[in-house]
């Protein structure tokens, strides 16, 4: 197991050493805080001694990219200086930093280890944020003692599994019939959100829902020369991002979504006048088609 940290992963961690944080590197914790009973442990250099006991954790944690970054050391990284954990009977209370449910961190406490080393970047506005205030924590989406998934060490293979633990409405909506992408693996939750914080709304990646949606349907950004003001305004207006069992991902059937605003018109718009209208694939958008927007000298009302 020596020669596992010495010399198989030596230089994928000595690449990676370099772009990794320089505050990871000197720790900036306060041990004794998060548990009183360290005051006056001081740092075990290398892992040898955790082989003894935690051999199956210590050979899974090698395998992950905190593994390769922190081969030496890097349990210390996230439980602490470890002489009075080494001394200590066999029976007596662990002497460690521990992310069990039996532990006594709080998920304040939690998120201040790992956010030692990931602070900034992604995460600069994990405090203050959704997750943060309602005492989500690091732990609860990522697991770092193995590798159970191929990117950002979530806690199961399909990463949005780990927002789905808690947003069960959403994986309902996710199941419809009109956002085939997110069933595909095409996206993900991280596409449009960050759940690490976010100056936009619903922790969105950009400022608003509609640069978001621009992200992948940059056709619909324009400028056009005759706009649709609630498109314009908001995506969701109209649609439903997470799922619909409506065409085009709209939350109500059309025509019946153009009439929730366009109740009065130059002719009859409702659909007990209107056959054109009681066509529910399509309905106001037969004659109406360019919804998102014209750019045709005739198109005031966006029929071309």
């Amino acid at each position: 197991m020596n020669k596992m940290f010495s010399g198989k992963f030596l230089s994928v961690a000595a690449a990676a050493v370099l772009s990794f944080p320089l505050q990871c590197l000197a720790g900036n914790v306060d041990w004794v805080e998060l548990n009183p009973d360290l005051d006056g442990a001081v740092s075990v250099p290398g892992s040898d001694k955790c082989l003894e006991c935690h051999e199956d954790y210590v050979k899974a944690y090698a395998m992950t990219k905190h593994g390769r970054v922190l081969p030496e050391g890097g349990c210390e990284s996230c439980h602490g200086p470890m002489s009075k954990h080494l001394d200590a009977p066999r029976k007596e209370p662990t002497l460690a930093v521990t992310f069990k449910p039996e532990g006594k961190l709080s998920p304040a406490q939690k998120s201040a280890i790992c956010l030692q080393c990931h602070e900034g970047t992604r995460r600069t506005y994990w405090e203050g944020g959704p997750h943060e205030v309602n005492e989500v924590t690091c732990d609860s989406c990522h697991y770092t003692m193995a590798r159970r998934s191929d990117r950002n060490l979530t806690i199961a293979e399909d990463g949005k599994d780990a927002c789905l633990t808690c947003h069960i409405e959403k994986r309902g909506q996710i199941m419809k019939s009109a956002h085939m992408p997110v069933k595909e693996g095409k996206v993900d939750c991280g596409s449009c959100h960050n759940p690490h914080g976010s100056y936009g709304p619903k922790l969105l990646n950009t400022a608003t829902v509609n640069e978001t949606c621009y992200q992948c349907h940059a056709e619909k950004r324009g400028p056009f020369l005759w706009e649709h003001a609630p498109v314009r305004e908001n995506c969701a207006n109209c649609h439903d991002s997470h799922g619909s069992n409506n065409p085009g991902m709209l939350k109500i059937k059309s025509p019946f979504q153009c009439l929730s605003c366009h109740q009065f018109g130059g002719h009859p718009n409702m659909p007990r006048y209107n056959r054109v209208s009681t066509n529910l694939a399509q309905g106001c958008a037969n004659c109406h088609s360019r919804v998102h927007g014209s750019n045709h000298p005739s198109g005031s009302k966006l029929t071309r």
